[in-house]
């Protein structure tokens, strides 16, 4: 009889996270059979002076919709309408690569109109997070399901 395996909580999640990434990630490709292979995607927003990435939007296209899951554009390159570039390019690979549809969630109230101006539609509202404000969860459809 296999021994039952130890759950502990551990100091360093760093670690933790692509282990469990990737068990996620090997099971999903289950339910996806028959679907292209998902794919991240990362677009950087580079300082002209550093030359270094200093924000940006990461990504992932998979069972024909792309997931915004995280975007953000430095202060001081602010209202100079880099996200709505950066949601445009990430919109454009997605169609490119086959995605039907994206969502993207958040917590800000401008990102909110921002992505509602953009064609996004609120699809669901996590109240209360954090304490007094919400998680707003929205979707946008990038054209015909394939």
């Amino acid at each position: 009889m296999k021994q039952a395996p130890i759950i502990a909580f551990v100091d360093d999640a760093c670690a933790l996270h692509p282990i469990v990434l990737e068990g996620v990630r090997d099971f999903n490709r289950t339910l996806f059979a028959g679907h292209p292979p998902g794919r991240d995607l990362a677009i950087a927003i580079i300082d002209p002076d550093s030359r270094e990435p200093v924000g940006g939007l990461c990504g992932r296209m998979n069972g024909g919709w792309l997931a915004i899951e995280l975007l953000f554009v430095p202060e001081a390159f602010r209202g100079m309408g880099l996200a709505t570039q950066l949601i445009a390019m990430a919109e454009d690979e997605a169609r490119n690569k086959g995605c039907h549809s994206a969502w993207i969630d958040t917590l800000n109230p401008r990102a909110l109109e921002l992505y509602r101006r953009l064609g996004y539609e609120i699809f669901g509202e996590l109240k209360d997070y954090p304490v007094g404000g919400s998680r707003f969860f929205l979707q946008k459809k990038l054209g015909p399901v394939a």
